[in-house]
């Protein structure tokens, strides 16, 4: 279902959502970044930097409280929201990062909390003309319920679920042709950068001695994790309250000391070379081998985070010239 939406149709699509929904739309901050924020009436940023961010964080945020068990032993969990959630204006890789999330959380034994959030959201992706300066943005096809695609300064939408179609069924149809000349140009893909430092780590070309180098840049701020989309990783928290212990989940990082250390001392993850090395080994070789893909969805977020420079991209980078295969 292709559909074409004018400034005034888009208003009242998101006008729509935000009836059912706790609607989050781009915005422009006054530092110059772009993030979700409350529909509210706020004033909508429809093109630029990308969010950022992770949008993976309404759905498994850095802390979140599980449980309240009082003296007594009774046990009370949180209220449910009372609206689900709809996030507006992620890109390709924001999607992406999602979908593989999913992965990792309806796995069995599935979450129920992230389920509950999760499969009653709704998603609008936004591509075409809204990167930076209006340059384009790949298409995404797929992992939203409805896909806006900026095109001189108007959008074609399409429904990819039933709850996406139902939205747009009342506006005017679009050109199919746009679509089409749309997708071919989308076909480009990103380097194969990634996909060259996978190879090479599943192939054990990378020696021990490249880790410490790359860890001794390591400040322990573990940005990159806070960043990435795709992260995972929680531990969890109890403390004491007036009404209670209090049960939470708080995102953990495998660039921190204490990531995998045993309660006897021992630490398989002894040293900062070998956290670094589990953190891209895992999202280049681990994830290929239980979820068939790259654990990294090429976003970028964790290169902008990093102050010194050892993000994905720059690691992988790093591995490919030094030893990848010479010709």
């Amino acid at each position: 279902m292709l559909k074409q939406l004018s400034r005034s149709d888009l208003e009242q699509l998101l006008e729509a959502v935000a009836k059912n929904y706790a609607l989050q739309v781009p915005q422009l901050l006054a530092d110059g970044t772009r993030q979700l924020g409350p529909y509210d009436n706020a004033e909508l940023s429809l093109s630029g930097q990308p969010l950022q961010r992770k949008p993976t964080s309404y759905f498994f945020p850095q802390t979140e409280l599980l449980l309240t068990l009082d003296a007594a032993g009774n046990v009370q969990q949180p209220p449910p929201a009372e609206k689900p959630l709809a996030l507006f204006g992620m890109d390709r890789t924001d999607l992406a990062a999602l979908t593989f999330l999913d992965q990792f959380f309806m796995a069995p034994p599935a979450d129920d909390i992230y389920l509950h959030r999760r499969l009653n959201a709704l998603l609008i992706g936004l591509t075409g003309d809204a990167g930076p300066d209006s340059s384009f943005l790949p298409l995404a096809d797929d992992g939203c319920d409805i896909e806006l695609i900026a095109i001189n300064q108007k959008w074609l939408a399409l429904g990819h679920s039933e709850a996406g179609k139902s939205l747009l069924r009342k506006f005017n149809d679009g050109d199919d042709k746009q679509l089409v000349t749309l997708r071919k140009a989308s076909r480009d893909q990103p380097s194969d950068l990634l996909q060259q430092a996978s190879q090479l780590l599943h192939d054990d070309l990378v020696p021990d001695a490249f880790w410490e180098e790359i860890a001794d840049r390591c400040i322990l701020c573990s940005g990159c994790n806070l960043a990435c989309p795709t992260c995972s990783c929680f531990c969890l928290q109890d403390r004491q309250t007036p009404n209670g212990t209090e049960r939470s989940r708080v995102w953990d990082s495998c660039q921190l000391d204490a990531f995998m250390r045993e309660a006897s001392g021992h630490n398989p993850l002894g040293t900062e070379a070998l956290r670094t090395r589990r953190r891209i080994h895992h999202k280049l070789v681990a994830d290929v081998e239980r979820w068939g893909e790259l654990g990294c969805v090429a976003c970028g977020r964790c290169d902008r985070a990093c102050p010194t420079g050892i993000g994905m991209f720059a690691v992988a980078e790093e591995m490919v010239e030094r030893f990848g295969l010479r010709s």
